[in-house]
């Protein structure tokens, strides 16, 4: 890559079919460690780390993370791994990297699996919010560039505890799993506060005395952690490319690949969590996809939240095996 590199993680054999699996904001490519082992073997998956994301390398300074530029990122690793035509498996923001892409190379993409995700984000809601995201975005990126401030470092349990926090459907064995990939470790010295006796006369630290007690400072060494994402990349919203209702519908009439949308019960409906109460934007995309690709299209609802395909990959493993196994190839066409 112009920037550096996209880093990836495989399945399978190279000789198989390929299908480029495609994590959501902020995730990385351990997104689909635990759903993969579960699909059909006779494929070759690879699971790449967006840009700022993960294991790749972040984007020059100046150069903004914007949604075609992940599109971008697509086409790129296709063109690296010499791969013509292939499938994509997305989840979430990957889901709409892969939809997007999907419209843009249709020939190039034999089946798109969207998990909790849509082609494209409509712009329904967001008329008066568009052009202070954008400024949003260009503000963050030129406050992060000009800061000196290095990536703070935690505690591993601190670190786990803080992304649990912010994700709130994220489990924490899966929590561990997206840290492994997603934080780089370094040593450190952790400083504890503590109250011992005046007996005390052997301890580590810095000690004042005050009213009987010692009051000490410990200092241990051990490991600490820090996140690797660009710290550029912020709230989704910043760097989304919105659609109206019109363009999504033609747009998707380029698409020729079979589409797979498998939606959780308890998952998202919209990109601001508030308005998640309103599911019309979903049915809008599902019978938009319905009406246009027809037999070329299958929804599917299964139990669970947002990251089911993590917590829960059963639920979803053997209806993307079939989907992915199934013969009706549609020829590709410029």
């Amino acid at each position: 890559m112009p920037w550096g590199h996209i880093a990836a993680k495989a399945w399978g054999s190279h000789k198989s079919p390929p299908v480029l699996c495609l994590h959501g904001w902020l995730d990385n490519a351990n997104s689909f460690d635990r759903l993969i082992p579960l699909l059909p073997k006779d494929f070759y998956y690879v699971a790449m780390d967006f840009g700022g994301h993960g294991l790749s390398s972040h984007y020059s300074p100046g150069f903004p993370y914007d949604h075609q530029n992940f599109v971008s990122e697509v086409r790129r690793v296709a063109a690296a791994l010499k791969w013509n035509r292939f499938s994509l498996l997305g989840h979430s923001f990957g889901g709409t990297v892969g939809g997007m892409f999907s419209c843009i190379f249709p020939e190039m993409v034999d089946k798109l699996v969207l998990l909790e995700s849509s082609p494209f984000i409509l712009e329904t809601n967001e008329l008066e919010n568009m052009l202070s995201y954008k400024r949003k975005a260009i503000e963050n990126m030129l406050q992060v560039e000009a800061s000196k401030k290095p990536s703070q470092v935690v505690s591993p349990e601190e670190m786990l505890q803080g992304f649990l926090k912010n994700n709130s459907h994220v489990g924490e064995e899966c929590g561990k799993l997206l840290l492994q990939r997603g934080t780089t470790q370094v040593a450190t010295v952790f400083m504890h506060a503590c109250m011992l006796h005046r007996l005390l006369v052997a301890a580590r630290g810095s000690f004042v005395v005050a009213h009987g007690l010692l009051s000490c400072r410990m200092w241990t060494l051990s490991c600490g952690l820090f996140l690797n994402r660009d710290r550029r990349i912020t709230r989704p919203e910043y760097y989304f490319n919105f659609i109206s209702r019109e363009l999504f519908v033609h747009s998707i009439r380029k698409l020729q690949a079979r589409v797979l949308f498998i939606k959780a019960t308890q998952g998202f409906y919209d990109l601001r969590r508030e308005n998640d109460a309103n599911t019309e934007l979903v049915l809008f995309v599902t019978s938009s996809l319905r009406s246009t690709l027809k037999e070329r299209f299958q929804y599917e609802q299964v139990p669970g939240n947002h990251y089911v395909h993590m917590n829960q990959p059963q639920h979803m493993a053997g209806i993307i095996s079939s989907f992915l196994q199934s013969k009706e190839r549609i020829p590709a066409h410029l």
